[in-house]
C-alpha cells in the first residue's frame, strides 16, 4: 500500500495530540500534525504492544524559528537541511525540535512532514510543529479519531533557540557522507551524477512529484543518468496518474516504480555500484547507504533532483529556465 511514514498520516491513523512510537527512526514524521512521535527499538515496541505502556524520558526542547519569505524553489527539505547544517547531526540529541515562525506557518503540510521526518538526522527525539488551520484542513475528513491541538506555553523554556531568515536560505544539497554537509546550490560546483532518485518517506508525496514534473515537463533525462521516481503510496501513484505526472516522467525517460523504500536503504531498485554517484530526495547519505561503500549520495529536494537528472550534474531548475510554482499555504 505504501511507505509507512507517508501512509500513516495519509490515512489519518495519527492525529494532533497523539503519542506515537514506531520501530523505525523516521516515526518522528508525524510531528508535522502536532503529535509526539518517536522511534524505538523492536523490543520496546513489542513490550508496548503487549502491555499498552512504554517509558520515555521527557525531552528538552529546542526552538527553530524560520522567518521571512522563502526563496524560489526552497521548501521543507531545504529548510531542514539548512538547520542540520547549522547544528550538526548530533546537535539536538534526545531533544524535541520545535519548528515555528511565519515561514513555517505558511508551509504546506507536505513540507512540514518532510521537516519533521528528518529531525532524527540531527539526533532529535522528535520533531514537532504546532497544529494550526493548515493542520486542521489536512486532518479534516482524514483523521480516524479525535485529536487535541496542543500549543507551547508562552513561558516555555528551551535549551536553545535558533533563528533563521529564509531570505538567506537557497536550495540546499547535502554532500556525502552526512546530512550536515549542506551547501547552497550556488556553491555546489561541477558534480556529475549517475542516478537521481525522487521518492522515499521524506519526499515521495504528490506535491513532491508535482514539483519534479514541473521541472521535467518537455525535457529528457540526461543520457548518462538513470532517473527513478517512486510514489510513496498507492494513493499518491493513483493521483499522479490522474494528474498526468506519471506521463511526464515516462516521456522524460524516467523509470517509475511502485511504492517502496527501495534504494533509500540500499535494498533494491537503484542500488549504487562502486564509484557511482546519486542525488536523492531521501533522508540519509551515510557511507554505503544506497549500495557500495565507495558510492556517493547527495541529498536534495525533488526540484533540485529533477533538474540534476536533466542536466547530468547537480543543478537547479533556474538553470533550465523553469519558473517556480506560485506558493500557497494549502494543506
Amino acid at each position: 500500500m505504501g511507505i509507512e511514514h507517508a501512509l500513516i498520516p495519509e490515512q489519518g491513523l495519527v492525529t494532533a495530540g497523539d503519542c506515537v512510537i514506531g520501530a523505525d527512526s523516521h516515526t518522528c514524521t508525524y510531528g508535522a500534525v502536532g503529535a509526539f512521535a518517536t522511534g524505538v527499538g523492536s523490543t520496546d515496541l513489542a513490550a508496548a504492544m503487549a502491555t499498552g505502556e512504554t517509558w520515555l524520558r521527557v525531552p528538552e526542547s529546542v526552538k527553530f524559528i524560520f522567518k521571512g519569505q522563502r526563496q524560489p524553489w526552497v521548501g521543507g527539505k531545504d529548510l531542514i537541511l539548512y538547520a542540520i547544517g547549522r547544528i550538526s547531526v548530533s546537535g539536538a540529541l534526545y531533544q524535541a525540535m520545535e519548528f515555528t515562525g511565519d515561514a513555517i506557518r505558511a508551509l504546506p503540510m507536505a513540507d512540514r512532514l518532510t521537516m519533521c521526518n528528518m529531525a532524527i538526522e540531527a539526533g532529535a527525539k522528535n520533531g514537532i510543529i504546532e497544529p494550526d488551520e493548515i493542520t486542521r484542513a489536512y486532518l479534516d475528513g482524514r483523521a480516524q479519531h479525535a485529536g487535541q491541538f496542543f500549543t507551547s506555553d508562552a513561558d516555555a523554556e528551551y535549551v536553545g533557540v535558533h533563528e533563521f531568515d529564509c531570505a538567506n536560505i537557497e536550495p540546499q544539497v547535502a554532500f556525502p557522507y552526512l546530512p550536515e554537509n549542506a551547501r547552497p546550490i550556488s556553491e555546489v560546483g561541477e558534480v556529475r551524477i549517475d542516478q537521481a532518485v525522487i521518492g522515499s518517506c521524506t519526499n515521495g508525496r504528490l506535491e513532491d512529484l508535482r514539483a519534479a514534473a514541473r521541472v521535467l515537463r518537455g525535457r529528457k533525462v540526461h543520457p548518462e543518468v538513470r532517473l527513478i521516481v517512486i510514489p510513496a503510496t498507492q494513493q499518491v501513484y493513483r493521483d499522479a496518474l490522474r494528474e498526468g505526472l506519471i506521463a511526464v516522467f515516462l516521456e522524460a525517460e524516467a523509470a517509475v516504480s511502485t511504492p517502496t523504500c527501495g534504494p533509500c536503504l540500499g535494498g533494491h531498485m537503484g542500488v549504487l555500484a562502486e564509484g557511482e554517484r546519486a542525488i536523492a530526495t531521501t533522508n540519509r547519505n551515510f557511507v554505503g547507504r544506497m549500495g557500495h561503500p565507495q558510492s556517493e549520495v547527495y541529498l536534495s529536494s525533488p526540484a533540485i533532483a529533477a533538474a540534476s537528472a536533466a542536466l547530468g550534474r547537480i543543478g537547479s531548475p533556474a538553470e533550465l529556465g523553469v519558473e517556480p510554482p506560485v506558493e500557497t499555504s494549502s494543506p
